[in-house]
This record gives structure tokens, sequence and C-alpha cells, in this order.
């Protein structure tokens, strides 16, 4: 008998701590360490060792270790190898000169390794060894004791794994709703707030430790009437509906949120119920997205419709007006009044050509990207033939520009730039409406050139300054709202530049004036081969 004299009381408690394990300790580290000291002392071994089965290959890994140093784990790698289950217990491949290179290695007097399979029904879990000073025979009734030990431990070590995944996984899903861009909330199934992340706290102001254990229409609450029924009042209509009949589980309500300052931020807002298998109310899980930016958007784009239409209309009516007026037959028009009516027939047109090649432009800019034909192209000359045209359409404005004699050449389609010109001296003159200098300059460095016009006119607010560029926004104020745009042209600007791999921006100063920028990248080939063009 290789027990000790006690063993059916000493058996009797190792299940009891292990059965104890199971129900209490749930951490696997420290359940593999009892398992392994209750199995040292059990058997009155120097050393023991647990092995799992892990990973994808199935292989024995060392998972616990006494009675040697944490260095020592290598040593025992070759007892890992070679290892079957008999039906009747272990069976190592070469044990014992495997059992005296370990002993070896420790120098220890190990003259006994006992190997216990850890057996969960017919799935093998692991190998508890003990090695110890002595040798003793083992009984049939000693081997059975023994292996249900085993198996009461291979139970303790699956409940921890199980526990081990379930705490995982849950810390997982908190880490997602804790991250989650968009807002999440939790409440009991009495409307209580349980959980409260980072992106509501951000939408309403309230920190989650204000709101937690605080009641739902405490803290959510509207600024107006919402679109669909609010939580409260869905809950006394009651919902969740008992059948899926009479409406979906889920509820949606759009609304202006007040926030813990006072104002309002646009959401919308699902909940979503969970429901036990008895049919109560556990938790409530309200997912919450700020739409304000789709609201925005859609306002601009109700603008950009009304925009557009009184754009279209304008330049058809005088065309269609002007046209009527010279087919009259009952007048007789002098040479002068009909040039000037054909005139304004050819303004308009190129008006109206100009305001449907941007809306076009903008659509295959939305839907294809940004297409340039490369040339050489000589910024200066663009400038210059701009402003030559806008000369002859207003007799306020001063026009200089500004450019050195040396200015160089850049690659880049030379339609679109002249559009990204064309697009902000047409800006300067229509917000500068008392008319004032219009300066276009130029400046180079030996990576880019840069371009800016400067105006005089009524400038931007710096709030307004990146908004500017996007589609169809425009600055809303009274000279805008009586100036003809679409909200296309900076936009339109900013993807050509861009394209070229340039930057532009504005600097204004409301009452002052605004400048316009742009910067187009020069190759590396031209940086020391510039045109000298004084002679020209």
């Amino acid at each position: 008998m290789f027990l000790l004299p006690d063993y059916r009381v000493r058996q009797r408690d190792f299940l009891l701590e292990i059965t104890r394990a199971m129900t209490s300790q749930l951490d696997l580290g420290e359940v593999l360490r009892l398992i392994l000291r209750a199995s040292v002392s059990m058997l009155a071994g120097e050393v023991g060792l647990m092995a799992l089965r892990e990973g994808e290959d199935g292989a024995l890994r060392v998972r616990a270790l006494i009675g040697a140093a944490p260095e020592d784990v290598a040593v025992f790698t070759p007892l890992l190898t070679g290892v079957t289950d008999s039906g009747e217990g272990i069976v190592i491949a070469d044990f014992e000169a495997k059992l005296r290179r370990v002993a070896e290695r420790l120098q220890l007097p190990l003259r006994q390794m006992i190997a216990l399979p850890m057996m969960l029904g017919q799935e093998f879990v692991g190998v508890i060894y003990v090695f110890r000073s002595f040798t003793a025979a083992t009984t049939l009734n000693d081997r059975r004791v023994l292996q249900s030990f085993a198996d009461q431990a291979a139970i303790a070590v699956h409940n921890a794994r199980l526990y081990q995944a379930v705490n995982q996984e849950r810390q997982r899903l908190a880490r997602i709703l804790e991250n989650s861009a968009d807002g999440v909330m939790i409440l009991d199934g009495g409307r209580t707030i349980q959980t409260f992340n980072k992106a509501i706290a951000r939408m309403t102001g309230w920190t989650p430790d204000h709101v937690v254990g605080k009641p739902y229409d405490a803290v959510i609450r509207w600024a107006g009437r919402p679109q669909g029924k609010d939580l409260v009042e869905a809950m006394q209509a009651g919902w969740p509906w008992p059948s899926a009949n009479r409406a979906s589980e889920t509820l949606y309500v759009e609304g202006d949120l007040l926030r813990a300052d006072g104002t309002a931020l646009g959401v919308g807002m699902t909940y979503a119920p969970l429901i036990d298998s008895e049919g109560r109310l556990i938790n409530i899980i309200i997912n919450v997205r700020d739409i304000s930016h789709f609201r925005e958007a859609q306002k601009m784009k109700s603008t950009f419709i009304s925009v557009i239409s009184h754009e279209l209309k304008t330049p058809v009516a005088l065309i269609k007006g002007y046209a009527e007026t010279l087919l009259r037959e009952d007048a007789k028009w002098d040479e002068q009044v009909v040039r000037n009516g054909l005139q304004v027939i050819g303004e308009e047109a190129d008006r109206l050509t100009e305001l449907i090649e941007n809306l076009l432009a903008a659509s295959k800019l939305q839907a294809e990207g940004m297409a340039l034909k490369y040339e050489e192209v000589m910024l200066d000359e663009l400038a210059h033939a701009v402003v030559e045209r806008f000369r002859t359409q207003t007799d306020k404005h001063q026009f200089v520009v500004e450019f050195p004699r040396d200015f160089p050449s850049v690659p880049g389609d030379a339609s679109r730039l002249r559009q990204v010109i064309d697009n902000l001296v047409s800006n300067a003159v229509k917000y500068s409406p008392r008319g004032g200098e219009v300066r276009i300059s130029g400046t180079y460095t030996p990576g880019e050139v840069r371009i800016a016009v400067q105006d005089q006119g009524v400038g931007i607010p710096q709030e307004e300054w990146e908004r500017i560029f996007d589609r169809f926004y425009r600055v809303d104020d009274a000279l805008t709202r009586k100036t003809q745009g679409t909200g296309l042209g900076l936009y339109l600007a900013r993807a050509v530049v861009e394209a070229h791999g340039g930057k532009i921006g504005v600097h204004s100063v409301p009452g002052q004036g605004s400048t316009f920028y742009f910067t187009i990248p020069r190759r590396q080939v031209y940086q020391h081969q510039e045109k000298d063009r004084s002679a020209t």
C-alpha cells in the first residue's frame, strides 16, 4: 500500500476540497494549484506537475508546478511527449530513461512517478504527475480511488475553463460596448440605468458615475415631442408587446435630446427588450446615434435643391424673355438693342452651362473620383486669362496680378486648375459687392507653388473656414442669401487641388476680406530646371 495509513480519511478530505473548488473557486490557475497540492500531499510526493491538453494540436502543456523552480519546467518536457491512455492508466514511451534524466537535472532522488489521467467522460483533459523518492506497489482499489480523485479534478478544471472563457467573453463584450462609436445604455426591467458607455456620455454631457443607478426618465429628457413613442409612453401602452403580431419588438424614436448643459442634440434611439424564458423583462438595451450631421446633410440637400431651382430658373427666364422680346413682330429693334439682347442671352447661356457643368462634375466626382490629364501648366498665364475675362464683367473691382517673372510650371490638368482660379476670383467678386481690389498672387518653393486670391469683401467667420469647402455648403448670412451660387464651387476647387496632391485653405477677417490660397506640388525633375521667361 503506497497511500498514507489514513488514506481513506485523506481521500475523503481531498475529494471534499476539490468539490469546494468546483463550486467556490473558478479561477483556473488557483484550481490547478489546489488540485496539484492535494495530489502531492495525498501521494506523499516531492514534486508535482499538471499538464493540460491545449491548442489545436491537443499537445500537453505544463500549467502548474510545485516542488521545483518555475524555470525548471523545460526539464519535464520529455515526459509530455509520447503519452497515451491505455484505458488502465497513462503509458509514457521510454518512461524509465526520461524519469532518470529528470531526477538528474533536478538533482533530486526521484524514484517513482505516478501519472493520473484526468478524464471528463471520454475526453482526455490532462495528466497529474506526482514524483516521489520511494517506490510502492498500487492495488486495484488504490488506482480506483486515485482515478476518482483525478476525474473530480478534471471536472473542476473543466468548470474553471468554462468560467474563464465566459469571463473573457464578458470582458470582450464590455470593451466593445464601452468603446462603441454609438451610445449604449442598458436598463433593468424597472428602467433604472445599469450601463452608460463613453459615447452616450459624450452625447449627453452626463458622466456614468452620475447616472448609473438613476431612473431613465430622470436623465433622458426631450426638448419638444420626439417622433415616435418614448420608452416611458410605450411601456405604459404595454411594450414590450406580448404578441409579435402587434408590433416589432424594438422601438425607434427620434428627437432633440436635452444635454446636461441645457443644449439639445438630435439623436435616434433604438430600444430592444431582453426577455427571459418566462416572459419577464430583464433588461432594455438602448442604442443611441447622433443624427445631427444627418439632419444637417438633409437640410443642406433641401437648401441645395431650392438654390438650384432658383439658379436654373433665373438664366432660363432671362434667355426666354430676351428671345421673345427680340422675336416680337410688332416691334422693330435697332442694331444696338439686338446686340445687347443677344449678349445677355449669351451670358446667361454661359452661366447656365457653367452651372450644369458644376453639377455634372460634382456628381461624377462623387461616383468616380477626379480624373486628370497632365501637362505642363503655367498658372500665372491662367491667372492673367481669368482676370481678363472678369475685367469686362465689373467696373467696381480693380484686379492686380502679381507673379515673379521666373514663376515655374507645374504638372497638372490645365482646364481643372483654371477652373479653381476662376472659381476663387468669381467668389472674390461676388462677396465684395462694394468693389475694391482683387489681388491674385503666386509664390514658389523648391517643392511647390502657391496661388492666393485676396479680396476686400465681407469676410468669413473662422468657424466657417473648414465647412465652406463642403458640398452644397454656403455661409448663412444676408449677403449669401442674395448672392447667386450653389455651394459647389469651393467643393470642386478642393477636389481638383487635392487630386493634384495639393492643399487649399482660407484666411479671413469678417468685414475686412478673405484670402483663399492653394498649393500644387512640383515634380522633383523640375526643381532645378526652372524656365527663365524674363525675355517673354
